[in-house]
């Protein structure tokens, strides 16, 4: 796996695999470009500064009914 990160475009991308890309889907601020087999090969994360700010906000904030706190291992 290989990690990349565009300070300028603000864009992260992670290589899971170097099989050629067919074609790639949109979600959200994740593009996923998958082989002919539907295996994903690349993730891209448009705006990952503020992705990961997202991410790591909401696995750090209180649990709502039980006032401990959800922190991601």
């Amino acid at each position: 796996m290989k990690m990349k990160y565009n300070k300028e475009e603000d864009i992260m991308l992670i290589e899971i695999s170097s099989e050629p890309v067919d074609f790639a889907e949109e979600m959200g601020p994740i593009i996923v470009h998958f082989t002919e087999d539907d295996k994903p090969v690349l993730l891209e994360i448009l705006d990952a500064s503020e992705f990961f700010s997202a991410a790591v906000k909401s696995a750090m904030c209180p649990k709502e009914k039980t006032g401990e706190w959800n922190i991601a291992a």
